[in-house]
């Protein structure tokens, strides 16, 4: 396949075998590698030519292992919409994203002091709350039980349907994920292999 399109306002799965190349396409996405060829294209718009970092306050990638700050909870959550120059969250709107993500800390808590899990959700919720277009997601819940997998596909897709984001997911459980998403991208050997939309190919 010699293009891929992804709808915004879905939620895409990304899956193959390791080292095929699914990591990479999300940091093409969002500038952080540049491709050897070919372009990429953001609403019409060659990321080529726009802004690294505010493509990047509009396309949030969280990686497989989660960057926790220095500091405590709060100040973990709120950093990402500083760094982005977007108004600080509500303290209401910063405690419903941590029942949301199932954190049951205090904002005063030692960040550094969370389990792996634990670290893995604050960084989820971290992005929730930046509130980007795009949020692309390498294998968030590769460390985690199946039972809080569930929990972070179900809280993740229903976050970015209720509020048309696109979602672009990199998954190591295919079978785990069937039914959450709207288009699924096979990689492998760092090419597009196939394209299944849910319903059909």
């Amino acid at each position: 396949i010699e293009s891929l399109q992804i709808d915004a306002c879905k939620v895409s799965a990304i899956v193959g075998p390791s080292g095929g190349g699914k990591t990479t396409l999300l940091r093409i996405l969002n500038r952080m590698t540049t491709p050897d060829s070919g372009r990429v294209l953001f609403f019409g718009e060659s990321v080529e030519e726009m802004d690294p970092v505010q493509l990047r306050r509009r396309v949030v990638m969280l990686t497989q292992m989660p960057v926790i700050f220095a500091g405590t909870v709060r100040e973990n959550l709120l950093i990402g919409s500083r760094l982005a120059e977007k108004e600080e969250p509500a303290p209401d709107a910063v405690q419903a994203i941590m029942v949301r993500v199932g954190l049951d800390k205090e904002l005063s808590d030692d960040a550094a002091r969370l389990s792996g899990g634990e670290k893995q959700r604050l960084a989820l919720a971290r992005v929730m709350l930046m509130d980007p277009e795009v949020m692309l997601l390498d294998e968030p819940s590769a460390s985690l039980d199946e039972e809080t997998e569930v929990l972070i596909f179900d809280l993740v897709t229903e976050f970015c349907r209720e509020r048309c984001k696109t979602l672009i997911m990199v998954t190591h459980s295919e079978k785990g994920f069937t039914g959450y998403y709207d288009t699924l991208v096979r990689i492998r050997d760092g090419q597009v292999q196939q394209v299944t939309h849910e319903g059909g190919a």
